[in-house]
């Protein structure tokens, strides 16, 4: 059971985020996916909305993963694809921004909210853009979302034109695109083992991938090699990428994997939660509980208002904790 200055603090905390909650977080919140696969497969009246974030970037938000578009005289790059019925209508979009060929995509991770739409999409490529003989836009990825990928779906490269088709296997893979330095940096054992985070250095944009999901708790696929403290690493070093405008509001933009654009400011509150609901975890599993009696504890029961229901994430951190990973490495 709980200590009793626990659940005492955890009260005065849930009062004091429940205030602020009320007073400045009247937004509509996304629903929870932690599957990552579609909730319904009627597709019909999903809407494609493109929203301007800075520099040469813009937001597309839909069912599925966001999806950042960085557009330019050398073409169009993708951060992620949603899923592959909403192809046309993300092509349509895309067009209205820049008449050019997509040249890349870069999947964060291999969820199928999040490369759904490669291969429909990476056909809008042009030939010289990507390897030779493809004819389509270059797929970037890290080695373990492709090693995922193929094993997972029984498929190789030369049968799949969705899986990704430039695999980087080093800490950060940067190349220049539109006027812009582009860096795909790996965040090894997070979400998954393969996520990767993109920065836009001249446009000050970040697409973070499901490492940062503000209007839900993370998911923590443990099976595919996440864990909390790769989490963890992962959002602090956004947060080392990320420098705010006056008085903490806008400067660098982080686009997350679901949810509404962000600041660094968000990214702290969200870091902070992920790192106070571990160390709680942590604690109880120190005194001997088992998982039922942890997710009995509730130990995400004051941020329960804002991110949802915490069991699966709590379970995720239990077992996360119980069997730790290494820590990644970054250059």
């Amino acid at each position: 059971m709980v200590s009793e200055r626990w659940a005492i603090s955890s009260l005065m905390t849930a009062s004091l985020f429940l205030g602020g909650f009320l007073g400045g977080f009247g937004l509509l919140r996304a629903q929870p996916n932690p599957s990552g696969a579609p909730q319904k497969q009627d597709f019909a009246g999903v809407q494609i909305q493109v929203f301007p974030v800075q520099g040469n970037v813009y937001m597309l938000v839909g069912e599925g993963g966001n999806i950042s578009v960085q557009v330019g005289s050398d073409g169009v790059l993708l951060v992620d694809t949603m899923f592959a019925a909403l192809a046309p209508r993300i092509a349509a979009e895309i067009k209205k921004l820049v008449p050019g060929p997509i040249r890349y995509i870069i999947d964060t991770n291999m969820d199928a909210d999040h490369t759904g739409g490669n291969s429909a999409l990476a056909k809008m490529g042009a030939p010289g853009a990507s390897p030779p003989d493809s004819g389509g836009a270059t797929i970037i990825a890290h080695e373990n979302v492709v090693n995922r990928m193929s094993k997972e779906n029984g498929e190789s490269l030369a049968s799949n034109s969705g899986l990704p088709n430039d695999e980087y296997f080093t800490p950060t893979k940067d190349f220049y695109f539109n006027g812009e330095p582009i860096f795909v940096i790996h965040e090894a054992n997070a979400h998954t083992d393969g996520d990767s985070i993109v920065l836009f250095r001249r446009s000050d944009v970040i697409a973070a991938g499901d490492i940062f999901t503000p209007d839900r708790y993370p998911v923590i696929e443990v099976e595919r090699g996440g864990s909390v403290q790769g989490l963890l690493e992962g959002l602090n070093h956004i947060l080392h990428l990320t420098v705010p405008a006056k008085l903490q509001e806008g400067g660098t933009r982080v686009i997350p994997g679901h949810g509404r654009l962000c600041d660094e400011a968000d990214v702290v509150e969200y870091r902070n939660m992920v790192a106070i609901v571990r160390d709680r975890v942590q604690a109880m599993i120190r005194k001997g509980m088992t998982l039922e009696q942890v997710k009995a504890a509730q130990p995400t029961f004051d941020y329960d208002t804002q991110y949802g229901s915490g069991g699966a994430f709590t379970e995720a951190v239990f077992k996360s904790l119980s069997n730790p990973k290494p820590a990644g490495t970054r250059n």
